[in-house]
C-alpha cells in the first residue's frame, strides 16, 4: 500500500492558511479541493475576488447574451482561483443538476469547466448557486502533504454555505471556526514541538 492510499483523500475539504503562511496568493485564504491522489492536488480559492471583475465581462468575452436581467451578473464578482491555469474558468456549483465535465464533490457540490453551464446560467436555467473562478491551485505529488506537515495548511469537511457565501473577508475565519479554532489566536510563526 502507497504512503498515499493509506492516508485519506482531502477531497471536498477546505484548506485554510495558517497565519505563518505569508505567500503572495495563499495568505489568509481558503482552498476548495478538488481533485486528490497520488499525482498531486487541485483545488479553487474561494476567497480571492479579482478586481473589477465580474460574471457579466466573462459572458461578454464569450460572447454569451444573457435572456434574463442581466444586473445580477455584473454584480457577481469572479473569483481568482488561485496561480495555476489562469486563462481556464471553472464553476463550483449545487448539485441540483449535472454538466458536462461536472465533477461531483459530493451530494451537494460539483465544479465543473463546460461553456454550457455559463450559457444556462445567462438564460436562467443553470443552477442555483454557483462561484465562478478563472485558474486553479495545483500541487505536485507529496507537496500538499509536506505543506500541511509543516503547519502551512488547518483542513476541514467543505461547507456549501460557506463555498458560497460573498463574505469574502471573513471566510477563513469562518472556516477555521468549523474545527472550532480562532485564527487570531493562533501565532503566526510555525513551531513544532
Amino acid at each position: 500500500m502507497s504512503d498515499f492510499e493509506s492516508s485519506s483523500s482531502l477531497e471536498n475539504q477546505f484548506l485554510i492558511a495558517m497565519p505563518q503562511l505569508r505567500d503572495f496568493f495563499f495568505a489568509n485564504s481558503v482552498t476548495l479541493v478538488w481533485k486528490h491522489n497520488s499525482e498531486g492536488a487541485l483545488g479553487i480559492v474561494i476567497n480571492k475576488p479579482m478586481d473589477s471583475v465580474c460574471v457579466a465581462d466573462i459572458f461578454k468575452e464569450l460572447d454569451i447574451v444573457p435572456t434574463v436581467d442581466s444586473s445580477q451578473f455584473r454584480s457577481k464578482r469572479v473569483l481568482s482561483g488561485g496561480p495555476v491555469e489562469r486563462d481556464k474558468g471553472f464553476i463550483i456549483h449545487d448539485a441540483t443538476r449535472t454538466w458536462e465535465s461536472s465533477i461531483s464533490l459530493g451530494p451537494r457540490l460539483s465544479i465543473c469547466t463546460s461553456r454550457q453551464i455559463l450559457q444556462d446560467i445567462a438564460d436562467g436555467k443553470g443552477p442555483r448557486r454557483y462561484q465562478v473562478a478563472l485558474g486553479c491551485a495545483g500541487w505536485d505529488a507529496g507537496q500538499l502533504e509536506r505543506e500541511i506537515g509543516e503547519n502551512a495548511w488547518l483542513t476541514s469537511p467543505a461547507d456549501q454555505e460557506l463555498v458560497f457565501s460573498d463574505d469574502w473577508n471573513n471566510k477563513a475565519a469562518a472556516a477555521a471556526a468549523l474545527l472550532g479554532i480562532d485564527l487570531r489566536h493562533l501565532p503566526s510563526a510555525a513551531g513544532h514541538s
